[in-house]
């Protein structure tokens, strides 16, 4: 074989096997010193402890903080969960306390009415639930759900509370319309259950702002009459029972005559919550009939 001669001019080129064969060489000689010496242990433990380290340390943190925040993730997750179910407990709750209320407050004015109905127990009665009334605070004029089909009619007298509502002013076939005592113009003939001395107690909504209504023409000749009598319905009313209570006298004064007295009288019935009444069903002109007969 010839030797390799360089001629002048041309390029000196290693061919590749050679090239092949002397990497191959430094290589394993590389690996000899690597894992048969020390050679190149303290250079790359310097490198790995200012880059491997660090970078192993950022993985761990990141893991760590990935791993907490997926713990937090799942606590929250359940947390939502179990507040989710409270609300619904809650509400649940509310609602049932709610109708609870509701069934008492109810139940307290069936106790009421029961009390009102052992009270008149001289009268006939139906019970009625109220389905509208008139604008305002005050249940001046209202609509119950019973009517002539259950044998009402006009001036029967309303009870509720433990005492006087109004009377019947309009029926229906299955309604009907009650004007109360406090209303605008009515008046109701009544007498100090205490002395029997006659009074005209008259409806005055503004005064219902205070909680009042007016009286007028009492002849308290004796001046017995004083404040927290009880005011009752008159037996020489036209429209009214006798004996059913009206109020309390709440205020009295002399008048400019000297002969009869007024002030205002605190309603026995509140005016402002009203949810049922009991209707007396005989009228006080059949009543005046029947004891005509007897």
């Amino acid at each position: 074989m010839s030797p390799i001669v360089k001629r002048k001019g041309e390029r000196f080129t290693l061919p590749g096997k050679y090239l092949l064969f002397v990497l191959t060489i430094v290589c394993c000689v590389m690996m000899l010193l690597t894992f048969g010496t020390d050679l190149f242990n303290r250079p790359l433990n310097t490198a790995v402890g200012y880059v491997v380290v660090p970078f192993q340390q950022g993985i761990s943190r990141a893991g760590e903080w990935l791993s907490n925040r997926s713990e937090e993730l799942v606590e929250i997750r359940s947390l939502l969960e179990e507040n989710t179910s409270l609300k619904e407990q809650v509400a649940e709750l509310t609602e049932q306390n709610t109708i609870l209320q509701q069934e008492k407050y109810e139940l307290n004015n069936l106790r009421k009415l029961f009390e009102l109905d052992d009270q008149y127990s001289d009268y006939e009665k139906v019970g009625a639930r109220i389905i509208s009334r008139d604008s305002g605070n005050w249940y001046s004029n209202f609509t119950i759900d019973k009517g002539y089909d259950d044998g009402l009619s006009v001036d029967m007298n309303v009870i509720a509370g433990g005492g006087l509502v109004g009377r019947i002013s309009s029926v229906g076939p299955n309604w009907a319309k009650v004007t109360s005592i406090i209303s605008d113009g009515s008046n109701v003939s009544g007498a100090v259950l205490a002395t029997g001395d006659k009074l005209m107690v008259s409806g005055d909504l503004k005064l219902m702002a205070d909680g009042v209504i007016s009286f007028s023409q009492l002849l308290d000749s004796e001046g017995k009459v004083a404040a927290g009598d009880k005011v009752v319905t008159s037996n020489i009313s036209d429209k009214y029972l006798p004996n059913i209570l009206i109020g309390y006298i709440h205020t009295l004064s002399q008048d400019a005559n000297n002969l009869t007295k007024s002030g205002y009288i605190t309603p026995a019935v509140d005016f402002e919550h009203l949810d049922e009444v009991l209707v007396i069903t005989q009228l006080k002109q059949q009543i005046n009939e029947e004891e005509a007969l007897e």
